[in-house]
């Protein structure tokens, strides 16, 4: 009854919700494509309460969520959260290979800006996209791995299914985030610095790709073909998603080379079209196999404590 409950609440807030929200990310149509998406392609031996039609009605819903919390409404909430939709390579790449853990970024960044005093190295500006994503990964993981021990003692699982079902929803924002190529990038909303190739300044590429386009153009019957059928168990999920930001940011420039052309203004072109379906994809497919590496991962047993680790507080 809980599970019912909670998943189609979140289902029936949905409409007016949206209508009064501004767009962000993939903006609230892509958002929600891509997480109902990958829950539709999760393979069998995921419980059947994340695959089950309310799950991806909720999984849906709370793709948008992060852009929700997202205003004015809420500063201190916007603030810390903000950097976390996006991360620009080239400047994170000035502190070499990328460190796994948030706080090593952030020190390696202030040793960057002493560096380069020149640049805007800091946590905000530099962006935090792949360390909220495996941080919610492993909130995920951690919920499976409490789901299957309560299953295990024949305890209720209702509480747990709706937060995994939340976890999976949220984590879905930011690997939909990722596959946006204007998310990994400096030239995030109009070409900054030298441009012989005259590509766009203006403050509209942003939006026009990932909002205006995919709302007149996509459906989801022209993406679903385009997502891996086979899901993948990822072996190192830091590495795979770190490689899945940089393959986004390698289509940066294409970006605004078809955006010169017209292809996602109206109906845009058929080379455009078929950019815009392929990373709505390949966001639906990383998340489904994030969400599926985090289920069979789930069932490992957690490591040994060393009792000569230094306590943490």
């Amino acid at each position: 009854m809980l599970r019912l409950f909670c998943l189609r609440t979140a289902a029936a807030l949905l409409l007016p919700i949206i209508a009064v929200t501004p767009a962000f990310g993939w903006g609230s149509d892509g958002h929600k494509l891509i997480n109902r998406l990958a829950g539709a392609a999760l393979p069998a031996d995921v419980p059947l309460f994340l695959r089950s039609p309310e799950a991806l009605d909720a999984l849906a819903y709370y793709g948008p969520d992060p852009d929700r919390w997202r205003s004015s409404a809420e500063p201190e909430l916007n603030a810390a959260q903000a950097p976390e939709h996006f991360i620009d390579l080239e400047y994170a790449d000035l502190v070499g290979p990328l460190p796994r853990r948030r706080y090593d970024f952030i020190r390696a960044l202030t040793a960057a800006q002493l560096a380069h005093p020149d640049l805007p190295l800091t946590p905000e500006k530099v962006g935090l996209q792949p360390y909220v994503t495996v941080e919610v990964y492993e909130r995920l993981k951690a919920a499976m791995r409490e789901y299957r021990a309560l299953k295990s003692s024949h305890a209720d699982t209702k509480p747990v299914e709706c937060e995994i079902v939340f976890l999976a929803g949220w984590l879905g924002h930011y690997v939909a985030d990722g596959s946006m190529p204007l998310h990994t990038s400096i030239q995030y909303n109009g070409w900054t610095g030298p441009n012989p190739n005259g590509y766009t300044t203006e403050h509209h590429i942003h939006a026009l790709f990932e909002s205006d386009y995919v709302s007149a153009n996509v459906k989801p019957s022209d993406v679903a073909p385009l997502v891996i059928a086979r899901p993948v168990a990822l072996n190192d999920v830091f590495t795979d998603y770190v490689a899945y930001l940089r393959h986004s940011n390698s289509l940066v420039e294409k970006t605004y080379q078809l955006e010169k052309t017209g292809a996602f203004t109206g109906p845009g072109t058929a080379e455009g079209k078929l950019m815009i379906d392929e990373r709505l994809a390949a966001g639906a497919t990383e998340l489904r196999d994030m969400i599926y590496t985090a289920w069979q991962t789930s069932a490992d047993p957690i490591p040994q404590y060393h009792a000569d680790k230094p306590a943490t507080k």
